[in-house]
């Protein structure tokens, strides 16, 4: 008796026709062939390709695209040069509105896979867009190194660990471009060695710029692989003499075969330690090492998404988990009756600290250390929080934190996230006692796949 053919699963380097369904969490679009799903980088929902399977695993495929035979209407010509080599950007070729239209989608496909509450599709907003979704960044960090004897920085190329030389990147503030440009030839100019990861020799690894949009007032951090630094006094003139506009210079050490930019030890070279920025009517003082929003047109859109989901009367106790400078917690301290907010950063806490002093917030304390042990601390000394507001890196919240809250409580959960994947997952273990109310994905990132949403998580009321 024949035994039933096995349906053949997509060959390496096979060429086959596909339809784009969607964009997935990384940009790409996502096709279905003989029912395994394809992933091909530039492609667009609704577009007809012709792809070639250059990766081909057990439960997907990854593929280029050969020829495009039917075309998005939503598909762009990029603006940047380099865009397709970079990889920083991973959406330039789609129409802003197509942009603001997926990143709601993948939202939407992340609660589908990640989680099994219903009805949730018809909680999610239209993502909030930006006017003008250019030169938004005020952060770049750029690797150094040499290319036939010249000093250049940028990104490593996709999928690959090719340094592309970045001359002016269109979502970069002008100031940090302009700054990262002219360090560049400072560097070469003064024969001040850069790091070789092949060799581990050199000195200079990284240059990190950041710029306060509404100072003006710019940063400079130069990471290098030991503490000592050739011909710094000239390093220093000419920084002053060139960059009058880097009111802070800072230098931290990474001597560590590692892909982690920051080591331990951070010292001032020149001018302040800090550069102040200003969000709305509160304004902030960053320490090298302090995360801060890099999109801060886009944060106070953010944030008033939180204070709308948070809905304060002046009543409410507040926790801020990981609090960075203590942005969010500011935010809503005028309307709270009391903000705790904490960090693991010790020089976050630091910032957080003088920030509320220098604003007048008595009713902000700030300690660092883990959420998931102070908060079951204080609950013992008989603080109970009313909301708790989580903003976790993309790893998403601590699995003793999601535990800590569903001990605790509080009335209401705002998770402000920047992994749609993770915030599905959990949501999906806050459910227990908690039900979503909605979510407003922001667009902090244009043309890239990010996006960052704010979830409203009320307590259902037999748990109150």
């Amino acid at each position: 008796m024949n035994k039933p053919k096995q349906e053949m699963k997509v060959q390496k380097g096979q060429t086959f026709p596909l339809t784009i369904k969607r964009l997935g969490i990384n940009g790409e679009g996502v096709g279905y062939f003989k029912r395994q799903v394809v992933f091909v980088p530039g492609a667009l929902p609704d577009e007809e390709v012709v792809v070639e399977a250059t990766n081909v695993q057990r439960n997907f495929a990854e593929g280029r695209i050969k020829r495009i035979r039917k075309k998005s209407p939503q598909r762009v010509n990029p603006p940047c040069p380099i865009y397709e080599q970079c990889g920083g950007c991973q959406l330039q070729h789609l129409s802003y509105e197509g942009q603001l239209d997926s990143k709601r989608d993948i939202v939407s496909q992340a609660f589908e896979r990640h989680s099994s509450l219903k009805n949730v599709e018809s909680k999610i907003k239209s993502t909030i867009g930006m006017e003008d979704p250019w030169r938004y960044r005020n952060k770049s960090q750029f690797q150094v190194g040499m290319d036939k004897r010249k000093v250049i920085a940028g990104l490593y190329g996709i999928n690959s660990h090719r340094l592309i030389d970045i001359e002016n990147c269109p979502i970069q503030h002008r100031a940090t471009n302009h700054v990262t440009k002219e360090m560049k030839r400072i560097l070469q100019d003064l024969k001040i060695p850069v790091y070789d990861e092949k060799k581990r020799g050199g000195v200079v690894r990284t240059i990190v710029t950041r710029v306060g949009f509404e100072t003006g007032e710019v940063q400079l951090v130069l990471i290098t692989a030991q503490k000592d630094i050739p011909r710094k006094d000239l390093l220093l003139e000419e920084i002053k003499r060139c960059l009058p506009e880097v009111k802070s210079v800072v230098q931290n050490v990474n001597g560590q075969k590692t892909s982690l930019i920051f080591g331990d030890e951070t010292f001032t070279l020149a001018g302040k330690p800090v550069i102040q920025e200003t969000l709305g009517d509160i304004s902030f003082e960053l320490s090298a090492r302090a995360f801060f929003q890099l999109n801060p047109q886009q944060t106070v859109k953010l944030y008033d998404e939180v204070k709308k989901a948070a809905a304060l009367t002046g009543e409410e106790k507040i926790v801020d988990a990981y609090c960075g400078v203590g942005t969010i917690g500011l935010w809503l301290a005028d309307d709270a009756k009391e903000i705790r907010g904490m960090d693991t950063i010790e020089e976050s806490i630091v910032d957080a600290r003088k920030n509320a002093k220098d604003h007048g917030f008595e009713n902000a304390t700030y300690v660092t250390g883990p959420a998931e042990q102070w908060l079951p601390k204080w609950v013992s000394e008989g603080w109970k929080p009313d909301v708790i507001v989580v903003d976790p890196p993309r790893t998403g919240c601590d699995e003793k934190l999601l535990k800590a809250i569903l001990q605790v409580k509080p009335k209401k959960v705002v998770y402000v996230s920047c992994n749609p994947s993770t915030l599905a997952k959990d949501v999906q273990i806050l459910s227990k006692y908690y039900k979503v109310k909605n979510v407003q994905p922001v667009d902090m990132f244009p043309h890239t796949a990010h996006v960052e949403s704010v979830t409203t998580l009320k307590l259902k009321s037999m748990h109150k």
